[in-house]
This record gives C-alpha cells, sequence and structure tokens, in this order.
C-alpha cells in the first residue's frame, strides 16, 4: 500500500496536521478507529467504502468520501478489495471553517462529502484528482480546494487556544482551569468547543489522554497495565479498564492481542500504529 502525507503551506497548517494519498490494497477488510483528537475528510477516487460509526449504528455506504468530526467512540472503516483515496488530517478545531453547519450536528454521525460541500462541487475535485499526474499533483490540488474553501470561523481562536493547552498537557488540565485561563464561563466555552469540534473540551481532554496512552504502548513488549494506568493519571486500573471498553470496545487485553496480530500478519504496513483488524 502506497502511502504519502505532507503538511499544508501557511494557514491552513494552523488547521491541518497533514493531507494525505492513500493506495493500494487494505490489510484486512475491516479496520477498527479509536477514537482520536482530530477530524477527517476523504475524498474517495476508488471504489464505495462502509462506515459503521459505533455498535449501535448500521454500517452506511460512501461512494465520494466522508467527513467525520473529533469522534467519542471506535469506528469501523470498510475496504474494498482496493482502495484509492485523498485526504486530510484536521486538528481538533481545523475542520469548522470548511463546514457549513455545527461540528456538533456530525458528532459521531459521519457523513458524505456531497452532504458537506455539495454535489458539483464534489464530483469536479474527484474529477480532477483523477487525472491529476501523481500523488504529489492530486496533494496539490487538494491543498488549493482547502486554500479556496476556508472561511473565517467566529470563536476559532478561543476554540484553539483552549484546545493546545488541553494538548498540551495530554488532557491533563483541569476544565476549570481552562475557563479561568480563558477568561468566559464554563457554558460559553462548551457551547463554542461543540459548535467547532462537535464535543466538549472535557470530552476533549478524555480522548487526548486516552489518545495519548494508547500510543505509548508497545504491543512488542510486556505490558503492566496498573503502572501504565497511573502514569497516565487515572484514578485506578479499573477506571483505565472502563475508559478503554468505552473508547475502543475492547479490554485492555485484547486491544493488545489484536495489536499483535496486526504486526504478524503485515510488519511495517502504513496503516499500522492506530487502526486495529475489526474484532
Amino acid at each position: 500500500m502506497e502511502y504519502v502525507s505532507r503538511v499544508p503551506r501557511s494557514p491552513l497548517d494552523g488547521l491541518i496536521d497533514d493531507l494525505y494519498y492513500l493506495d493500494g490494497t487494505a490489510p484486512y477488510a475491516r479496520l477498527t478507529l479509536p477514537p482520536a483528537p482530530m477530524a477527517l475528510l476523504i475524498v474517495n477516487l476508488g471504489a464505495p467504502f462502509h462506515i459503521r460509526s459505533g455498535s449501535d449504528s448500521e454500517t452506511a455506504e460512501y461512494a465520494d468520501g466522508c467527513v467525520v468530526t473529533t469522534p467519542t467512540r471506535a469506528w469501523d472503516f470498510g475496504y474494498p478489495p482496493r482502495t484509492r483515496s485523498v485526504g486530510v488530517h484536521f486538528k481538533p478545531w481545523g475542520l469548522a471553517p470548511f463546514l457549513p453547519m455545527p461540528a456538533a450536528e456530525l458528532c459521531d454521525r459521519p457523513v458524505t462529502v456531497e452532504q458537506v460541500w455539495g454535489r458539483s462541487a464534489i464530483t469536479e475535485l474527484r474529477d480532477r484528482l483523477a487525472t491529476a499526474d501523481g500523488p504529489y499533483e492530486m496533494l496539490t490540488l487538494l491543498e488549493e480546494e482547502m486554500m479556496r474553501r476556508l472561511c473565517e470561523t467566529a470563536g476559532l481562536g478561543l476554540v484553539r487556544h483552549t484546545s493546545s493547552v488541553i494538548a498540551a498537557t495530554s488532557g491533563a488540565v483541569p476544565v476549570g482551569d481552562l475557563t479561568v485561563a480563558t477568561g468566559v464561563s464554563s457554558t460559553h466555552l462548551a457551547k463554542r468547543f461543540k459548535e467547532l469540534i462537535g464535543v466538549t473540551p472535557k470530552r476533549l481532554a478524555r480522548t487526548h489522554r486516552f489518545a495519548t496512552t494508547l500510543l505509548t504502548i508497545d504491543p512488542v513488549e510486556p505490558v503492566d497495565w496498573g503502572e501504565l494506568a497511573a502514569g497516565a493519571g487515572y484514578f485506578d486500573q479499573a477506571h483505565f479498564g472502563h475508559e478503554f471498553q468505552a473508547f475502543t470496545g475492547l479490554t485492555p487485553t485484547r486491544y493488545l492481542e489484536v495489536r499483535r496480530q496486526f504486526l504478524r500478519e503485515h510488519p511495517g504496513h502504513a496503516l499500522d500504529g492506530w487502526s486495529l483488524p475489526a474484532d
């Protein structure tokens, strides 16, 4: 599988972590993605893929691509036999300037790109991408499209600054400290976060803490779950286990088994490190 990514130019780099190109055969027909403190846009250039955004939701088909705001639970991604797409990994607040609706309306409800930008716009963009000369030209075209669609967004500075503080502390900062530092009420801050990110500051902090903890796990080595939980600031191992189940649908032990399965069957794969074979 070919994976190419790069950071966009300013001012997009303040909203976007990277633009990427993906082409090839997925390691599994279905992958599970634990929640991460980011939003995602995929422009699909191959056969339709399928998404289920939680155990209590139905699987939906996405032909033109999808838009996903910061999730609160794991979601399943079903690949066709061969996949080809370009996409954008946004910072938590980064998607808001490109949305015509509040991010809260899309929380754990992925939508097609057509629903966000309209049919004619996504059709034209897909046609241009499909005739581009390789992944680097495709990423340039995608960057130009994002620059063209960039809009002023009320409250973005407040949410960006506060989210950056949350990220810098790996989610450990008390929400009360955030309101004191910003000089706004907790109600106002939560409202802005819901509008621009889709979740409250408290929920974003939980996601940051969990994602940071998950990325410290080396599946090759033995894991002391009690020590890991304590180091991440969880009240105790039971609290950590409950949080783990809530975010991934897996127990910590089962998660480790699935990660090790991925490593055994697809060593060095471009998608290893976050996504998992669907359990």
